[in-house]
């Protein structure tokens, strides 16, 4: 697979990400939801760290939420040039389709995350009580490097309540699946997904 198919891959992913959260964001509020099934709903919200909004601040007490954003922004920024050169170089080795897709749907994922992080915070308006406005007069919800993802697929699948004797979680509901993310997340979880299951594919012995 040449490097201008993987490329290719990459901008389509991209746009259908970006798309998806720029209607979101200019046509719903916070915690707006629409049912589109029983088991899947559309429901907007905001991710301000890492995956299931876990944040730095949270295990580094020491470093503040806006310090641990910047760094965790830059950390991305710096790893998508890494998987940027790890693309470049399966392809041009030759190496398998399997591998440079797989790449290619990780670097896509985690580009279009990284959109968000960077631009969001200094193109929209808060979301809070309000719809978005893209470019506003008076300016974003908050500064370079400060943006927030936008998460907006949740997935319900099912739900049970818990007997008490369950260690921790007895006596509460636990829906399955509860995570609420976005394409940009099913890009990256793909990606990896293949190279897990077909790892013997894309590495070679060698």
């Amino acid at each position: 697979m040449s490097l201008k198919k993987s490329i290719l891959l990459i901008v389509i992913i991209l746009l259908i990400d970006q798309i998806s959260k720029i209607y979101i964001k200019t046509h719903f509020k916070l915690q707006d939801n629409i049912e589109v099934f029983s088991w899947f709903q559309i429901y907007f919200i905001e991710n301000d760290g890492m995956a299931w909004g876990t944040k730095i601040s949270d295990f580094v007490s020491f470093i503040s939420d806006r310090t641990a954003k910047v760094i965790l922004t830059l950390f991305r920024v710096v790893a998508i040039f890494g998987i940027g050169y790890w693309l470049y170089d399966t392809t041009k080795k030759q190496a398998s389709k399997v591998l440079i897709v797989a790449i290619a749907f990780i670097f896509a994922g985690a580009l279009g995350n990284i959109v968000d992080s960077v631009f969001y915070g200094i193109l929209f308006e808060d979301s809070f009580n309000q719809v978005a406005r893209f470019l506003p007069e008076a300016g974003g919800y908050d500064t370079f490097l400060h943006g927030r993802v936008v998460d907006m697929l949740y997935f319900p699948l099912f739900g049970i309540d818990l007997p008490t004797w369950v260690p921790f979680y007895g006596g509460k509901r636990f829906n399955f699946f509860e995570p609420v993310f976005n394409v940009a997340d099913m890009a990256i979880s793909t990606g990896f997904l293949m190279l897990i299951v077909f790892n013997k594919k894309a590495f070679s012995n060698k």
